[in-house]
């Protein structure tokens, strides 16, 4: 019989098996992998469309998705590594550079509202805090068109710390939504006490919710207390037509999906037609 070519006496506890070993591995790699991006500035946003649910033509405001590109130049989604880096240093990093490449292209774009994505973990760290302060600084007008993200998952681990937090940007102008909504963390005493301007409704209870009764029963209970407490409803993962009607007919505030165009690194202004139609 060959020889393993891992000696597992020699593994620390906690790893203690193959499957360990190699799951641990695999999150190193991907943690040395998204670092290396980031040091070599093969960091971007990909961008996609919000639209008013009534007025589908156009967009209310865009998200911006964070992206790295492998050492093949292979944009890799968020899925694929945030997981690894979310309780790590590379995971604050990671949220600077989503906030400060957007918070570049909204000085550039007077027009532009964008979402940009950050784990609660982010709140109180200094290069993070010290990107959003200059970019207000420099151009006032952002604090007004930028909405800040949160995981439902991310905001129930410190969940006196983020309200603080939103309270004392909210006050400049800044908007906040609270993401994934319905994937299982947040309590209703915490969705009271957050105040969130908007309420994004996780994917799984939308994809496919014009034949699914029960999911049309939880879309309906969340989009009714979005509008109880005064917030805006959005809805992810929204992918046909049959869906859009009975969303909309549904009272649903805002879509977002593939329907309305997959996230592109390539946004609608940054083409020329549209740089002259808005000068």
């Amino acid at each position: 019989m060959a020889r393993s070519m891992v000696d597992w006496a020699d593994v620390p506890a906690g790893q203690d098996s193959p499957l360990n070993y190699a799951v641990s591995m695999r999150d190193k790699n991907t943690i040395q992998m998204v670092e290396d991006a980031l040091n070599q500035g093969r960091v971007m946003l990909a961008y996609q469309a919000v639209v008013p649910s009534r007025n589908t033509a156009k967009p209310a405001f865009y998200e911006g998705l964070i992206r790295i590109l492998d050492d093949s130049k292979r944009i890799l989604p968020a899925k694929d590594f945030m997981n690894a880096i979310e309780v790590t240093e590379v995971g604050r990093k990671i949220d600077c550079m989503a906030l400060k490449r957007g918070l570049i292209e909204m000085r550039k774009h007077q027009d532009l509202r964008l979402s940009i994505n950050m784990s609660a973990r982010s709140i109180g760290y200094a290069r993070w805090t010290y990107i959003l302060e200059k970019g207000i600084r420099e151009d006032p007008t952002i604090a007004e068109r930028l909405i800040l993200e949160i995981t439902e998952s991310s905001a129930i681990m410190v969940p006196e710390l983020v309200v603080s937090f939103m309270n004392k940007l909210q006050k400049k102008g800044i908007s906040f939504a609270l993401d994934d909504f319905g994937s299982g963390y947040t309590s209703f005493k915490y969705l009271k006490d957050f105040y969130f301007d908007i309420l994004k409704i996780d994917g799984q209870y939308i994809r496919g919710i014009a034949a699914n009764p029960d999911n049309q029963i939880i879309a309906r209970a969340i989009t009714t207390l979005a509008r109880d407490f005064d917030m805006v409803s959005v809805a992810e993962n929204v992918e046909t037509p049959e869906d859009v009607l009975f969303l909309q007919q549904m009272g649903m505030d805002c879509l977002q999906g593939y329907f309305f165009g997959a996230p592109t690194v390539k946004p609608v202004w940054h083409n020329d037609a549209y740089e002259e139609k808005t000068a």
